[in-house]
């Protein structure tokens, strides 16, 4: 089912078991910020980004490296060469996105991110391991992969947050491509771009979320009520720290930026124990000027 509706949803949500399939991803890949730069389309709708503000692309560089270290200690992380000319393209998990077997496409909303998708060698590398493609490109719904949907893995739920990067009718392409069981779609608020940016579910077993950043507050209710009782609710000042930006790309661990990591109270960080989980943080503060963090330079491969 895809649906609005927030109790049809939770009503059928809560019948499902956790055995659609692995809740976290076999292996991870990110493409290097080589002549890191700053949109200028990207940030006519990210209000996260400054154009004003200076970036360094060594820096940027450097701590690209580090967050691939970083998780390559938890699972493989592969890294594709980033191009001068598409300087969004550090974030692919927007471009790119898997389910078994097969290799999703997103439809961008801005031209300086739908080149991404021509990309020969990322989608050499998944047609070499057999993955089919579904290229979201030809329908007409924009649809911004898992920067607009969140997926419970483990229970084959999406949560996508519609904005100026995804409409219904992108909700309704990616529900189809990704095979979900259910999605509920609703609306960001104001001057939100992605909803991984608002919140994200952690295999399967917790579920980190920023009531401010929907328009109706019933549905972060709604899916904190799913998500109990491991569930973080953040602050906007958090979110603006990009805490919510954060991935479990391991059963064990939840990797966020240095930003993100530190605005997390203790009682919040207990949550995350509880459930299992070690926070790792990553300082990224170069690469945040771009209006994105630490989960949108992760793409998954399941």
């Amino acid at each position: 089912m895809i649906t609005r509706d927030t109790e049809a949803f939770l009503h059928f949500a809560r019948g499902l078991a956790a055995d659609a399939g692995p809740a976290c991803a076999k292996a991870v890949f990110l493409v290097t910020p080589e002549g890191f730069a700053l949109a200028e389309q990207s940030a006519s709708d990210n209000a996260y980004m400054d154009l004003g503000v200076a970036v360094d692309p060594a820096r940027a560089l450097a701590q690209h490296r580090e967050l691939q270290r970083q998780l390559a200690q938890a699972v493989p992380a592969i890294a594709f060469p980033g191009d001068p000319a598409a300087p969004d393209g550090l974030f692919p998990n927007n471009v790119f996105a898997t389910a078994p077997g097969r290799l999703v496409l997103g439809h961008m909303r801005h031209p300086v991110r739908q080149r991404e998708a021509e990309r020969a060698d990322i989608r050499g590398f998944f047609a070499a391991m057999g993955y089919a493609e579904t290229d979201l490109r030809r329908q007409p719904g924009i649809a911004e992969l898992t920067g607009a949907l969140i997926i419970d893995r483990a229970r084959g739920l999406g949560y996508a947050g519609l904005s100026e990067r995804c409409d219904e009718a992108g909700a309704a392409a990616m529900h189809a491509a990704f095979g979900l069981r259910a999605t509920l779609v609703f609306d960001l608020a104001a001057g939100e771009y992605h909803t991984n940016v608002v919140m994200s579910v952690l295999a399967g077993r917790a579920l980190v979320i920023c009531p401010s950043g929907f328009a109706d507050p019933a549905v972060p209710a709604a899916i904190a009520a799913l998500h109990a009782p491991h569930v973080v609710t953040l602050t906007p000042a958090q979110k603006a720290a990009f805490a919510g930006n954060c991935i479990a790309v391991s059963p064990d661990r939840v990797f966020v930026s240095q930003a993100g990591a530190a605005a997390l109270e203790a009682g919040q960080r207990a949550i995350l124990a509880r459930a299992g989980f070690e926070t790792v943080a990553v300082p990224l503060d170069e690469i945040e000027k771009a209006g994105g963090s630490l989960r949108c330079c992760v793409a998954e491969i399941y």
